[in-house]
């Protein structure tokens, strides 16, 4: 009897080892998992906001977990190439994609707390403010866009969209979080805005769009055009 009520347990446990061991996003995932639960330990979070963000990253370990499933049965199913095969697998990667970003964005608004987001949405909206960043931003993307595909015009491999020897998605994720770094000037909005763009540039190459080489160019560009624009410029 004990043992018909330890199978199923059982089971499912095997099933999310067997996730952790051979999907990268899954490893990748359940480390997020412990630095957000850190992060909430470190700043004190209260009872009902720790249970939000353990919430949250459950529904994004779920979601990665039915993505590898239907990636298993697809294959099973269809192992040649097939559009309605990629479509299927596509619109389970979207729905990470979503579960991912909404966590990311409770976190952030609870990591920072309500007095400290009124204060940034005040930075934010303020009319100073709006005339030394907006247009630096826009300057900074039309910019980095010519850079990118320039970049991508040395290289013999890839795109102007996809692949190349610069990785654009790189760029504009670490160009953007850069301008975070320095419009908020919050350690944690900072690292949340990082580590976006650190998940954008792992799902580039867990795609095999791009190299390491490739990630770490465009991450390396679209950061020192941010230095440039919101930090040395603003001096």
């Amino acid at each position: 009897m004990a043992r018909n009520l330890l199978k199923p347990f059982s089971v499912a446990m095997s099933g999310v080892v067997y996730a952790f061991r051979t999907q990268r996003h899954m490893r990748f995932h359940l480390y997020a998992v412990v630095f957000c639960v850190l992060m909430g330990i470190f700043l004190d979070l209260r009872l009902r906001e720790m249970i939000v963000v353990l919430f949250m990253i459950s529904l994004v370990v779920v979601a990665e977990m039915f993505n590898s499933a239907i990636e298993a049965v697809v294959d099973l199913v269809h192992p040649t190439f097939h559009p309605l095969a990629k479509l299927a697998k596509d619109m389970a990667a979207g729905a990470v994609l979503i579960t991912t970003s909404t966590a990311l964005v409770v976190a952030l608004l609870l990591f920072l707390g309500d007095g400290r987001w009124e204060e940034i949405a005040l930075q934010l909206t303020s009319k100073e403010r709006q005339q030394q960043f907006v247009p630096k931003i826009f300057l900074g993307v039309f910019l980095l866009f010519i850079l990118v595909v320039i970049g991508k015009g040395i290289g013999k491999r890839g795109q102007v969209l996809k692949g190349g020897i610069v990785s654009g998605h790189a760029a504009f994720g670490f160009f953007l979080a850069g301008a975070v770094v320095f419009l908020t000037n919050n350690v944690v909005a900072s690292g949340i805005a990082i580590f976006l763009a650190v998940m954008i540039a792992q799902s580039r190459w867990e795609a095999k769009i791009h190299s390491l080489f490739e990630l770490t160019t465009g991450a390396a560009l679209g950061s020192a055009l941010s230095i440039i624009l919101f930090g040395i410029a603003s001096k």
